[in-house]
């Protein structure tokens, strides 16, 4: 019963993993190594999952990458184990750092492009004066909102994970 129970945290897991735009088998391993009491190794992983090596390695890799496993060895054995950071906390702060950098980081950076288009040194190209306004001013709060997220995103993680523990402790009183 344990190991079904293993097996359907994995896929969950690889299920959200994926509706988040992590690919699915990162996922997969990730849970995999979160859920076990003890470090695989590769080959382990490879069968449990029913992965390729290439799959595996290329997991491993990025979620080394992340810093949301670690390597680890046994003794007397030259093969390479890994292991899963167990602090929740911990995890969803790589998770959500790493989600702002892939996606909060860029649209605010293209959002200020689009922004410097149409600002005040740049000579316009088309467009009335009102136009221009409307279009800034809905672009500002556009930006205005996205920087709110960012803000947000960069209380979520920080090192002592405050900032998530306080959104989540108000989000569960309903405030």
């Amino acid at each position: 019963m344990l190991r079904e129970s293993q097996n359907r945290f994995v896929s969950i897991w690889g299920e959200m993993g994926s509706s988040w735009g992590i690919p699915r088998t990162m996922a997969e391993v990730h849970a995999l190594l979160y859920i076990v009491p003890e470090p695989l190794n590769t080959d382990q992983i490879m069968e449990r999952l029913s992965i390729s090596r290439g799959s595996a390695s290329m997991s491993l890799k990025s979620l080394h990458d992340w810093g949301l496993i670690v390597r680890a060895h046994k003794r007397g054995d030259r093969k390479e184990y890994f292991r899963a950071e167990q602090d929740v906390w911990h995890v969803f702060r790589i998770i959500t750092r790493e989600r702002k950098r892939r996606e909060i980081d860029p649209v605010l950076m293209a959002l200020h492009e689009c922004r410097d288009m149409t600002g005040p040194r740049r000579a316009s190209r088309g467009g009335t004066q009102s136009e221009i306004e409307s279009h800034n001013a809905r672009l500002d709060q556009m930006i205005q909102f996205i920087e709110m997220i960012d803000s947000l995103a960069e209380q979520f993680v920080s090192p002592s994970g405050k900032g998530l523990r306080q959104a989540v402790g108000l989000l569960g009183k309903g405030v």
